[in-house]
């Protein structure tokens, strides 16, 4: 059987592959997307001796059922001089001395996939392609491999599969590039979602179930013996029972029906399956609900008296939320003698009533957070520890975890101390009255508010000096009826009161990290659960610093300035048209926060050293921050790290698919709100996105989103400029772009999908300056086509590819070497790595 045909091949004669296995899908085509990058195991390739190992490894990695002879491989690249020849030969042997081939008794050469796979989790993110995240502990996406869809063996979003990273040199060119990795999948290690949250739709006498979710393409065939109860138009639970074939370009599903949501479109209905859809529970186990109601909601005086420090005589309050019925935080403040103030910091001390071993820690840790949907809150306890034993309601006696600090008028500590209390609230304050006390400057415990408020002005100020990012990005809420339908949507406001409370907090969940390390006994540090946030990407922030030029902007990326530019460019764009866009672009070019063991310390905060300490209601992280605190307060020694940094990751996964919940259900809503418009209405908005498909439009007054599609277009043929982020007229050279205002309304709502289509009324767009149109290479999520992709699918077509070319130039290049070899060449003619 032949080689696959590629770049990295010629069309050989079948002399040289005889016994070979057979290989999927014909010739087996390598994407037309985005250019690889190089194998980690090769690096970059620097040289042409580099380049022509990578592409030699990737013949191998694409033809990885074949067996093959090293003249096989001269044959395949049209080798026909005799140091080419020696070279070729000599890095297939230095290939096998590292592990990447086996070489097998007739003395020919296959791919060794048991040493060449990458473990990893797909993410099906566009019907396309997906990509392959790597399993190694940190998410960095230019590790993550781009796999076509046709190339996905049968896997689906969120299954771990074993996958090939192509070794081929086709990234270089550009630095985007340059980052981008190819594969393709060989095999599915587990499989990652049987249920699959969608809706019943009967299409003649066959029911198929469409999934909710944007990364599953293809419906699932429901056989009438397993739909159970469900009716047509009903959402539903379905359990994934056949799978596609890994040659299954369709994508054939069959499932059953296990649980009935209720009818489609209604508002419980739509939550729960939102829920459903990220995993998320929505009731507590029997068990865990009996645990939380034996708890004993009186204090024992002996508790507090023997064990805890009592603040209950202190002037105390909270400041939470309006709708708020967990309260984590309260603060305490008292006037010292020697004119410093005396600032607690106390956190409902959960790990009091929820012990290692029970049900209750079981069940916490399984959820690793509350989850904060539009109209409700899907607690991390049961409502009698989140909203009653626990939160620290006003009135009660409460059993605390604090972080008490001594100030001077300057905000500098002199003092801190950490320890277990209770106290005793006077106020619950929302954050809105709480700022009309500051506003009006008189009310319940004015002095103490106002007192607050200027020390949180100054540490504010400090963290700022100090490297912290401002990065204020905007939040919605909704005025819903008694029916869930969605009658506002109204921006969230943060205010002084608001930044009082979250500079506290950081002040605590700071220091409490600080003060664990620094109990530390002997060259091991004491573990501890960090949040961490590690430095933005590089060629991210400079394409950014170059996008933001061309718009008016400075921002310096070089040197260490950083985060002083940074805040310099949030502020310069306040207020602008394309504020929103830059500033979520800015924010894309940052690492995610995460948990971790870790002491990676916090680059947006500028902390060296940061945890979460203060909300344990509702994180589980929190949790087991208070049990090391005490733990280390107890003169313990530090503990076993690499169990902690598991359950770091689970609540690190868990807080994004809360996430991602969140965000779903806003959106719906969203939909849900611009869907009952009058359909003539004209709404102004700003172009937040540009794709190859359209641009996304946001309606400023209701931060809802919508796409213009670019079929939608015409008045010309519209490409997309992945670069400089616009899309362009070939003819009339009319260029939309990111912080256009336009003027659109809406065409359709999907609230299955949670999207929106608007229809272009009018615009402000302007013609492209250099009245052409470069097309940019496909190398991020989204892609465009380029050049070179039509080049890489002619190679994959069959036609003659370049490398056979680039192999002469390198045999030249060896003729007229006629000194000694280059230093480094070994026996084989490789040169040595």
């Amino acid at each position: 059987m032949k080689p696959k045909n590629n770049k990295y091949t010629k069309a050989p004669s079948t002399a040289g592959s005889r016994n070979s296995q057979g290989t999927r899908g014909g010739y087996g085509k390598r994407p037309a997307g985005p250019a690889s990058g190089p194998a980690k195991t090769l690096g970059h390739a620097n040289t042409y001796l580099d380049e022509l190992k990578n592409d030699v490894a990737a013949f191998f990695e694409i033809n990885n059922t074949g067996q093959w002879s090293t003249m096989d491989v001269v044959e395949n690249f049209d080798a026909d001089d005799r140091k080419l020849k020696l070279m070729i030969q000599g890095l297939v042997g230095e290939l096998f001395d590292e592990g990447r081939l086996t070489r097998l008794p007739d003395g020919r050469y296959q791919f060794n996939a048991n040493q060449n796979t990458i473990l990893g989790t797909v993410e099906h993110v566009n019907a396309k392609f997906a990509f392959v995240v790597p399993d190694n502990g940190n998410r960095d996406r230019d590790n993550d491999i781009w796999v076509p869809a046709e190339d996905l063996g049968g896997a689906i979003d969120g299954d771990k599969v074993r996958v090939i990273a192509f070794s081929d040199s086709r990234q270089r060119g550009t630095r985007q590039m340059a980052r981008r990795i190819v594969g393709r999948v060989v095999s599915i290690a587990e499989r990652g979602k049987p249920d699959i949250v969608g809706t019943l739709e009967r299409h003649g006498k066959h029911l198929f179930v469409t999934p909710d979710s944007r990364r599953i393409y293809h419906d699932i065939l429901i056989p009438d013996d397993k739909r159970g109860t469900a009716e047509a138009n009903e959402k539903v639970i379905v359990r994934l029972t056949t799978y596609p074939d890994s040659d299954d370009l369709d994508g054939h599903f069959t499932g059953e029906v296990i649980s009935v949501l209720g009818k489609a479109g209604e508002h419980d209905t739509e939550m729960h399956a939102i829920l459903a859809e990220f995993g998320l529970p929505v009731e507590f186990p029997a068990d865990v609900e009996k645990e939380s109601e034996e708890i004993p909601v009186v204090i024992d005086e002996a508790e507090i008296r023997e064990h805890r420090r009592d603040f209950r005589n202190v002037t105390t309050f909270t400041i939470d939320p309006v709708d708020a019925k967990d309260f984590d935080d309260a603060l305490s403040v008292k006037y010292l003698g020697n004119g410093n103030y005396e600032i607690g910091i106390h956190i409902a001390d959960v790990t009091h009533y929820v012990t290692p071993g029970t049900e209750l820690e079981e069940e916490a840790y399984k959820r690793a957070t509350s989850v904060y949907l539009v109209d409700r809150v899907v607690p991390m306890l049961p409502e009698k520890l989140s909203n009653g034993v626990c939160s620290l309601r006003p009135n009660e006696d409460k059993l605390t975890f604090s972080a008490v600090f001594e100030m001077n008028a300057e905000a500098k500590l002199v003092k801190e101390w950490f320890g277990r209390t209770a106290i005793h609230s006077d106020r619950r304050f929302s954050y809105e009255e709480a700022q009309g006390i500051l506003d009006a400057g008189q009310g319940d415990f004015v002095k103490e508010l106002t007192l607050l408020n200027g020390l949180a002005h100054k540490m504010r100020d400090e963290r700022f000096r100090h490297g912290a990012i401002n990065f204020e990005t905007p939040e919605v809420r909704f005025k819903l009826d008694e029916n869930g339908v969605p009658l506002a949507v109204i921006p969230k406001i943060r205010q002084d009161t608001n930044k009082l409370i979250e500079e506290f907090m950081l002040l605590a969940n700071k220091r409490v990290a600080e003060f664990v390390h620094s109990l530390s006994r002997g060259a091991e540090p004491n573990t501890m659960v960090y949040r961490v946030h590690e430095g933005p990407d590089e060629d991210r922030l400079r394409t950014l610093s170059e996008f933001a030029g061309r718009l008016g902007y400075k921002l310096k990326v070089d040197g260490s300035q950083l985060s002083q530019s940074m805040n310099r460019f949030m502020e310069a764009i306040e207020g602008k048209p394309e504020a929103g866009m830059l500033s979520q672009l800015a924010v894309r070019t940052m690492s995610k926060a995460r948990y971790s063991t870790e002491d990676l310390g916090h680059f947006g905060l500028a902390f060296e050293r940061y945890s979460h300490f203060t909300s344990p209601i509702r994180r589980y992280p929190d949790m087991m921050a208070h049990r090391l605190l005490q733990h280390y307060l107890d003169k313990g020694r530090t503990v076993d790290r690499e169990t902690l940094e598991a359950r770091c990751k689970h609540a690190s996964d868990r807080e994004r698919a809360a996430a991602e919940a969140e965000r779903a259900s806003i959106k719906y809503k969203q939909v849900e709100f611009m869907s009952n418009m009058p359909k003539d209405m004209e709404f102004a908005g700003v172009i937040a996105g540009v794709t190859e498909f359209g641009f996304f439009v946001e309606i400023p007054e209701n931060s809802c989103e919508g796409l213009v599609r670019m079929q939608d277009l015409d008045d010309d043929f519209y490409e997309f400029d992945k670069d400089n982020y616009r899309i362009i007229g070939r003819k009339g050279k009319k260029m939309y772009t990111f912080g256009d205002e336009v003027t659109v309304k809406v065409k359709d709502t999907n609230l299955a999908r949670r999207s929106i289509d608007f229809t272009l009324i009018s615009d402000k767009a302007k013609t492209a300056e250099d009245g052409g149109f470069i097309r940019a290479s496909q190398g991020g999520r989204e892609g465009g086509r380029s050049r070179r992709d039509d080049s890489q699918r002619n190679a994959a077509r069959g036609r003659k590819a370049t490398t056979g070319g680039r192999a002469k130039a390198i045999g030249e290049a060896a003729k007229s070497n006629k000194g000694a070899a280059p230093k480094g060449q070994n026996r084989r003619g490789g040169r040595g790595r």
